[in-house]
């Protein structure tokens, strides 16, 4: 019996969430260990086709970084990163694609619907959702170094950065009781394809919905302090002040600066999940206490 009461205090828990969020924009950036664990895809799965049922508006965005080096790999096409980023030139690019926008990105829609939800996979590319220009590096201060040469252009190739979202595509999906799943890929100017990060993509296309959240699904607790502990709550300045003082670690600093920009882009609340825990969505969301870290505007 204890049991039992424990599972209805924990629906009557929910009920506020459910009420305040009814009718809002929610998107979710899928990745990590999530994305390939299959117990957890399945729950990732539930967790969303429960929250569009209970009245919230879903938007999932992937990634599928092991899934493109793993099939590189089996090309014998070698990767290389900066910072972060994949180099892709014209053939890596071709892999990416395939992966992302017809393997992963079917995989997913595919284990929603089957599960109960109605989902629709989408590219970056279809409908001009998202238009793209090349990503520039430069090595060293943008200024030049002490002996006042200049900095080096560093090309990677096809990788991208959002220019505009087409976010008429996803309210028309929306809309009509559809969950939209995206594919980070984008297209130029000349119609040539790029690779976007697809935390930066989440980020660029929750700004544009002016979603209520943005969930970022990722590998470890959430933003951890110098002492590596969990920090359940940061302002925005609170997280450029962390970044400034390298108190956050590489791997985090990308989604830390892409929460601050969907803050600037009228995003009310940015999450920061452990994506290895199951139904850590629905915790996040649905409970007092959640499971990460929040990020909210000074």
């Amino acid at each position: 019996m204890d049991s039992e009461v424990e599972r209805a205090r924990i629906l009557i828990e929910a009920l506020p969430y459910i009420r305040k969020f009814n009718g809002q924009t929610m998107v979710i950036k899928y990745g990590g260990h999530a994305m390939v664990d299959d117990k957890l895809k399945k729950g990732f799965a539930l967790d969303i086709i429960l929250m569009k049922y209970v009245g919230l508006n879903p938007v999932v965005v992937h990634g599928g970084g092991p899934q493109i080096g793993e099939f590189l790999g089996k090309m014998s096409i070698k990767s290389n990163f900066v910072r972060g980023h994949r180099v892709t030139d014209e053939k890596t690019m071709d892999v990416v694609e395939m992966v992302l926008a017809g393997k992963v990105n079917k995989e997913i829609v595919a284990t929603i619907n089957q599960h109960g939800g109605q989902a629709v996979g989408l590219s970056g590319k279809d409908g001009h959702l998202i238009t793209a220009r090349k990503l520039q590096f430069v090595s060293g201060p943008e200024t030049g170094d002490r002996f006042d040469n200049p900095p080096e252009i560093i090309d990677i190739g096809l990788v991208g950065e959002v220019v505009s979202v087409n976010d008429r595509i996803i309210k028309s999906l929306i809309d009509s009781g559809f969950i939209p799943v995206i594919a980070p890929v984008g297209v130029g100017k000349d119609n040539e394809t790029y690779n976007i990060n697809a935390d930066l993509v989440a980020g660029h296309i929750a700004s544009s919905l002016k979603a209520r959240k943005l969930i970022l699904l990722t590998d470890i607790e959430g933003v951890l302090g110098r002492d590596g502990n969990l920090i359940t709550s940061l302002t925005a300045e609170d997280a450029n002040h962390m970044i400034a003082d390298g108190s956050i670690k590489e791997g985090m600093i990308p989604k830390l600066q892409c929460s601050l920009e969907a803050l600037k882009g009228g995003v009310e609340k940015v999450h920061v999940i452990d994506g290895r825990k199951e139904h850590s969505l629905l915790l996040e969301i649905f409970t007092d206490r959640g499971v990460g870290t929040e990020i909210v505007p000074n």
